[in-house]
């Protein structure tokens, strides 16, 4: 196994009774930059975020995080990393900068070292005028900021995020957006699972997919879209042509159908974006010219190739989206303690 990953694991297994939730995986992540993990519920992602930060012990494979087994090394692992989960877990009683310097005792920084580090993330984190205030009475946003900057205390090699912006309006998204960034171009590694494919497309240099407990793709945003076609051509059927029409052209279609909203009766489906592919597509939906209404093609989106790629196709009966990514059952977010 290389030493020069900031994470790798091999063969990596897990079962719960006679259920497989891990088969074989195998994670090659560079340092620094951004790593995404993603896939339905079930698929497997919490289980493999809670064996990389030593948390759950694999039924199978190696793993190295940081340079260090995640078995025989555990220690060693959680001291360069840092784990913050999909809920804050701050002591509202406490000021956030209470809760910074309380993160620092727990770490055994020195005292003059945890006051720095404290009054610096504040400030990093756009907090220092409520450091003093208690966390009971922070926005939802104020209180994802603060958790984060709680995980960076120890100023970790790698940080597990775990869907970071879960519940958080567009402008407070946008800031944690911007902080991950910034610790990606720091050198700090981030391994983020999220629900938003578009903060997948946004931060990650690479993403894996997984599904059924084994990575079906692998790469950036922008190969993972040309794995599917690159464009989708989205169909709307005439008024005229029925529920039953409109449900037995998407059984026809299949896997091709990525998405299906019969209320409207537009579906959309994978295409290279050739003329000459759109209009064979065309002709197959509608042989007798008397279905379509009209139709549009664009780029494909990172939500098409999960669809495809996951291997869940359209259903008539409502219009499918990317599940959301199960919350990690953990409350904390520092493998440190």
């Amino acid at each position: 196994m290389s030493t020069d990953l900031a994470i790798e694991a091999v063969g990596l297994a897990k079962s719960y009774g006679s259920t497989s939730v891990l088969d074989h995986v195998d994670l090659r992540v560079s340092c620094g930059g951004v790593f995404a993990l993603l896939g339905p519920n079930g698929a497997g992602k919490t289980t493999a975020v809670r064996i990389l930060a030593t948390l759950t012990r694999a039924d199978a494979g190696r793993v190295r995080v940081a340079g260090h087994d995640v078995d025989t090394q555990r220690r060693e692992v959680r001291r360069r990393i840092s784990l913050t989960g999909q809920y804050a877990a701050l002591d509202e009683a406490q000021t956030g900068e209470q809760n910074l310097r309380m993160m620092g005792r727990l770490l055994h920084l020195p005292p003059r070292l945890v006051r720095r580090r404290a009054a610096e993330l504040l400030e990093r984190f756009d907090l220092t005028a409520a450091g003093r205030r208690r966390v009971e009475t922070y926005s939802g946003g104020m209180r994802r900021r603060l958790d984060l900057a709680a995980s960076l205390v120890g100023e970790p090699e790698i940080i597990f995020l775990d869907e970071p912006t879960t519940g958080l309006d567009p402008r407070s998204r946008a800031a944690m957006w911007e902080i991950v960034s910034e610790l990606a171009v720091a050198g700090v590694t981030v391994f983020l699972t999220t629900q938003y494919l578009d903060e997948a497309d946004r931060l990650a240099d690479r993403i894996a997919i997984v599904d059924g407990g084994r990575v079906v793709a692998e790469g950036s945003a922008a190969q993972l879209k040309e794995q599917v076609g690159g464009h989708r051509l989205d169909v709307e059927l005439t008024a005229a042509a029925g529920p039953e029409a409109f449900a037995a052209v998407v059984r026809q279609l299949g896997p091709r159908a990525v998405t299906a909203d019969p209320a409207r009766r537009t579906f959309g489906i994978t295409t290279d974006g050739t003329a000459a592919h759109v209009r064979a597509l065309l002709d197959e939906i509608d042989a007798g010219r008397d279905r379509v209404a009209r139709f549009d093609v664009h780029g494909t989106t990172l939500d098409d190739a999960f669809l495809t790629l996951t291997a869940r196709p359209a259903r008539a009966e409502t219009r499918p989206s990317p599940t959301e990514i199960r919350p990690t059952a953990l409350q904390r977010g520092s493998a440190h303690v």
